[in-house]
């Protein structure tokens, strides 16, 4: 979400200025390359680039495409191989061993359903979001319909002229029920047209219960992902928006009145740092009541396992499913000892959670590609 943000701020910016510009979309990989389907990245008129569809190799060529696209306002489909390693467009002889197809689309600010414009959709809810962009892998230089339409699951926006409307937005609302981006190839006025359906989570929400100077570099970190950062603590004295980054919101609660203030899905998470046990204590079993995606809490091994204890002493209890969820001591073995570098550890592990990963190295991934397969096809 974080690049889709940066790419909305930076076309505000070139309309402001009078610039046109072109939104490119990575819309099918085969084999390997260092951005899946889904990547974008804005190209104005004067050169600036927001976003990336590579590692840097092909940058370069998207601007020039790109600035054609403009001239012409006619979307385009690029074929990049990286098999190649002759390959003078790419040149870097990479040795990705994929082959990528670029969609670059021209943004009309006068036509509602713009690409842009349908992306604002997506970014203007915390909600699940998919976005439908049509094309031909058999015809580069027949019309490209290109980004057409945003379905959620309390409404649609389309541009009035996609085809296949009906038909697409089942296939969306598949999408968004079994959360999996879809490739499909659809028959259309005889000739064979493409589809890539694309599920675009939420942003991450980080929820910090507990104000002290170690959640600043966590707060940092996540700025830096595009994550949505809560600071929560009861002491007014620590509880201040200036001690944090601009986008980062501060509550002053306390732990029983907390859930009333933060609204909870798959994409939240929390992080027990007060540095005070009566608190988390009191925090710990109204997180993992509800059920969170990830609860993580600061201190060694022994300070949970006394806390879940007493709890129990308490006559609470608790599932193995809701335990699974806790994390305690936080973080990646990595050995990080500084406020920084441990944040990279909670950062990193929090990651590897929700993308169902391990957090192992990729040295010992047995697998011949890094990415997992993003896109389902049909």
């Amino acid at each position: 979400m974080k690049e889709i943000n940066d790419i909305i701020k930076a076309y505000d910016e070139a309309q402001q200025k009078g610039e046109q510009s072109a939104l490119a979309t990575v819309v099918h990989v085969a084999g390997s390359s260092y951005r899946r389907e889904g990547a974008r990245m804005l190209i104005t008129e004067h050169g600036q680039l927001t976003g990336a569809i590579s590692g840097g190799c092909l940058e370069g060529d998207a601007l020039r495409k790109a600035l054609l696209a403009m001239a012409q306002q006619r979307p385009m489909l690029v074929t990049y191989d990286t098999n190649d390693e002759e390959d003078a467009t790419i040149g870097l002889g990479l040795g990705c061993n994929g082959i990528i197809q670029v969609l670059i689309e021209p943004i009309d600010a006068a036509r509602s359903g713009n690409p842009i414009a349908l992306l604002k959709a997506v970014a203007s809810k915390r909600q699940y979001s998919v976005l439908v962009t049509l094309f031909s892998l058999h015809d580069k230089r027949a019309v490209q319909p290109g980004t057409c339409m945003m379905v959620t699951a309390d409404g649609c926006i389309a541009n009035d002229s996609i085809p296949l409307k009906d038909m697409l937005i089942k296939d969306a609302s598949l999408v968004l029920h079994q959360q999996q981006s879809l490739f499909k190839e659809l028959e259309f006025e005889s000739a064979p047209l493409n589809a890539f359906i694309e599920m675009i989570p939420p942003s991450v929400a980080l929820i910090i219960v507990g104000a002290g100077n170690d959640t600043i570099p966590l707060v940092q970190m996540a700025d830096l992902l595009g994550w949505q950062s809560t600071i929560v603590d009861g002491r007014p004295e620590y509880a201040k928006a200036e001690r944090f980054t601009a986008g980062c919101q501060v509550l002053l609660s306390k732990p029983e009145n907390l859930l009333d203030k933060i609204s909870i899905d798959d994409h939240t998470v929390f992080l027990l740092m007060t540095h005070n046990y009566n608190y988390d204590m009191a925090m710990l079993p109204v997180l993992l009541a509800n059920n969170v995606v990830y609860a993580g809490m600061l201190g060694p091994r022994k300070k949970r396992d006394r806390m879940l204890q007493e709890l129990q002493d308490k006559g609470i209890s608790f599932t193995p499913t809701q335990l699974s969820v806790l994390h305690s001591p936080i973080g990646l073995d990595i050995g990080a000892e500084t406020p920084e570098e441990i944040a990279l550890s909670v950062i990193a592990e929090i990651k590897a959670v929700l993308s169902g990963k391990k957090g192992s190295p990729l040295a010992a991934n047995n697998s011949p590609v890094i990415h997992s397969r993003a896109v389902l096809k049909a």
